[in-house]
């Protein structure tokens, strides 16, 4: 006789999916999707070199360095034009980034389809009270990600 856990549904997410469910259900989450008409091989090369697309994507990055790599964990010191600095948490993987400072929590997954590459991209803030925040800077910030999903799509182009 087979136990309980024999017969249960599984449900197996791919990495744009699971990155759609934690930006769905944080608060003060942007986030932004599209098929790219570029393989994955090509798409996620660009994605991964987070030192140089940190602050390609990210108009608030002057530089972005990684200053610890083991395995898939890395450790990296973003600067912003006005001097601030946060050190991020990162967990990188093929298809998978998800990265968190103190008060910034990002990611970014890519999965194959058909003869292109659905990517994601989102990103936001971690403070108390941020459903407040987030309602009010809601306008704004949807438009942010999606330009800068725009801006890293235009690098692919041919």
């Amino acid at each position: 006789m087979g136990t309980l856990t024999d017969s249960w549904p599984v449900a197996e997410l791919d990495s744009v999916r699971r990155l759609r469910v934690i930006a769905r259900s944080t608060p003060g989450i942007s986030y932004a999707e599209q098929v790219i008409a570029a393989p994955y091989d090509r798409v996620w090369a660009l994605a991964s070199d987070l030192e140089s697309q940190m602050p390609m994507l990210i108009t608030d990055i002057r530089s972005f360095t990684v200053l610890s790599a083991e395995g898939e964990h890395l450790e990296a010191l973003a600067r912003s034009p006005l001097g601030l600095r946060a050190r991020f948490d990162i967990v990188l993987r093929p298809g998978w980034c998800l990265m968190q400072s103190r008060f910034l929590l990002g990611g970014m997954a890519a999965v194959p389809e058909g003869e292109g590459t659905r990517f994601a991209f989102f990103g936001g803030l971690r403070l108390p009270g941020i459903r407040l925040v987030d309602f009010l800077l809601g306008p704004v910030k949807d438009p942010l990600i999606a330009r800068a999903l725009r801006r890293f799509t235009s690098q692919l182009s041919p």
